[in-house]
């Protein structure tokens, strides 16, 4: 089966299931290591794009957040969350069938807090410096 058969294979079942119809498909080498649909909806959960839920099944097989060697394909271009866990995940190279037209308006408002600061800063420091 095709990557284009599977990804539709997998958007029948998240319309079965109610979910908004966006699948993915992570290879390695050639074969599927991962695939995943969209279970915002189902599992009450903002996080649960079909990218981050492969990413997660996919790393946990490989053993690794590390994706270097793999490909992402999707149905719909990922959102501004997704890019960046790929990111974070390693992944290169990322196919899609439609472009994301969907713009988010949330207005967030972020203060820093200046007040106890140094004891965070410490811990972060201190974790990298032991690392590297």
């Amino acid at each position: 089966m095709d990557i284009f058969e599977k990804l539709k294979k997998l958007n029948k079942k998240a319309l079965k299931n109610n979910e908004v119809p966006v699948s993915c498909i992570i290879l390695k080498d050639n074969k599927i290591i991962a695939t995943a649909y969209n279970h915002r909806i189902k599992n009450n959960n903002p996080l649960d794009h079909a990218e981050i839920l492969a990413i997660q099944k996919a790393a946990k097989k490989l053993k690794t957040y590390n994706l270097i060697e793999c490909e992402l394909y999707v149905t719909l271009k990922p959102c501004k969350m997704c890019e960046e866990v790929i990111k974070l995940s390693k992944i290169k190279k990322v196919y899609y069938f439609l472009d994301q037209n969907k713009v988010v308006n949330n207005k967030i408002t972020y203060k820093k807090l200046e007040d106890k600061n140094e004891c965070f800063y410490k811990e972060l420091t201190n974790f990298f410096k032991d690392k590297r």
